[in-house]
């Protein structure tokens, strides 16, 4: 093999190199953002549910009441979780809060039987809080129902903000990768305009002219987001040896859909700019080769 094939060879294998790893920290901030939207969803979702509505019973409502009305309200649509507290339980609970016991002075437990209703993430906002709320007033053994309303909608507000955010820079990187991907896609194509004008003299067909290309940009494509899957894996298995309870936001899910992702996008984006870029020198003459 004569010097110049190997420097030849040499130089296209850096070019696949600089492509691989320009595509791989693309594709890395690509997976983030994937990840950050479906974990942000997961969040959202992970905050209602552990938002309460407080129900108090009247003082004339038994145990067994209690637990019927509480059985009656686990059935309904809108509930995920229900805790029943007694009247004891409630004195117990403020005793230790407080420090002291109201019993002592009052002569009597002033604290009512409640129920803790934990909703579903989709019922967690202020047009369904007002409808459930107005629903569980009307039983006769409710004498008092609270819930923080302005914490809701301050929760739904800042993760609806937040969600939209997310988007709109998904789409801004999504635009920015295929740039920067195309520029070094182009880049590679480019120094082998010759040979793809020479194909074109001896009659090979387009399509036979773009199969080598279009399979080495699927192979760096491949590599690349396997690369980007490995650095991501990386940060999220740090985020569990450090953040206990994280699974909860951050499922097994939301990783095989951002993996899933990065892959699609390393082999879509690579094939499309190395399919636009190699149908732009097929469509040159040969005197405009020189002018670029």
């Amino acid at each position: 093999m004569s010097n110049k094939q190997k420097r030849t060879r040499s130089r296209r294998g850096m070019q696949a190199v600089t492509l691989c790893i320009s595509t791989t920290m693309v594709l890395i901030l690509l997976g983030l953002v994937v990840f950050f939207v479906l974990s942000a969803r997961n969040l959202s979702a992970h905050m209602k549910e552990h938002l309460t509505v407080s129900v108090m019973l009247k003082d004339s409502v038994s145990v067994n009441d209690a637990k019927l009305f509480c059985r009656d309200l686990y059935h309904r649509p809108y509930s995920r979780n229900i805790d029943y507290i007694s009247k004891e339980q409630a004195q117990r609970e403020q005793v230790k809060e407080l420090g002291s016991d109201p019993t002592e002075f009052l002569g009597f437990n002033p604290f009512p039987a409640t129920l803790e209703i934990q909703l579903k993430a989709d019922y967690a906002n202020r047009d369904s809080l007002k409808w459930i709320a107005k629903e569980i007033r009307k039983d006769s053994r409710v004498s008092d129902l609270a819930y923080m309303e302005d914490l809701m909608n301050r929760v739904n507000v800042n993760l609806s903000r937040v969600s939209i955010i997310l988007l709109v820079l998904a789409v801004l990187l999504t635009c920015v990768s295929f740039s920067l991907i195309s520029n070094t896609v182009r880049l590679s194509v480019y120094a082998r305009r010759f040979v793809i004008h020479t194909m074109k003299l001896v009659g090979a067909s387009w399509g036979f002219i773009r199969r080598p290309f279009l399979k080495q940009a699927v192979g760096v494509g491949i590599i690349a987001a396997v690369m980007a899957i490995c650095v991501l894996g990386a940060g999220v298995y740090g985020l569990y040896l450090t953040q206990p309870g994280i699974e909860e936001v951050v499922t097994w899910q939301v990783l095989a859909v951002t993996a899933v992702c990065v892959l699609l996008f390393g082999i879509i984006i690579t094939a499309l700019c190395a399919w636009l870029a190699v149908n732009k020198f097929l469509r040159m003459k040969a005197g405009e080769l020189y002018k670029i």
